[in-house]
């Protein structure tokens, strides 16, 4: 079995190395010719008509107040509850 193995990878060795890689060709960037001559300046073109001034529209007339809304029925009345307000804490003194 060795044998074979090495026959086998002597062969392969052989095979490989007898192949001819082609060469890798190259092709050179076009390189632009020189800039051609500037062309002639064109014409100016003519200058548009003002239009008239017109009169300034009136203003509108202001609209009408809408009326007033329904007044709210008035809460319950509470049932003596004591309401507790604490003073902020002092800050800490050194």
């Amino acid at each position: 079995m060795n044998k074979t193995l090495l026959a086998a990878t002597l062969l392969a060795a052989i095979t490989l190395a007898a192949c001819d890689r082609p060469a890798v060709v190259t092709v050179p960037a076009a390189v632009p010719g020189p800039a051609g001559a500037t062309g002639a300046t064109g014409d100016t073109g003519t200058t548009g008509s003002t239009g008239s001034t017109g009169s300034t529209g009136s203003t509108g007339s202001t609209g009408a107040t809408g009326s007033t809304g329904a007044t709210g029925s008035t809460g319950a009345t509470g049932a003596g509850s004591i309401v507790i307000v604490t003073p902020p804490a002092s800050a800490a003194s050194n």
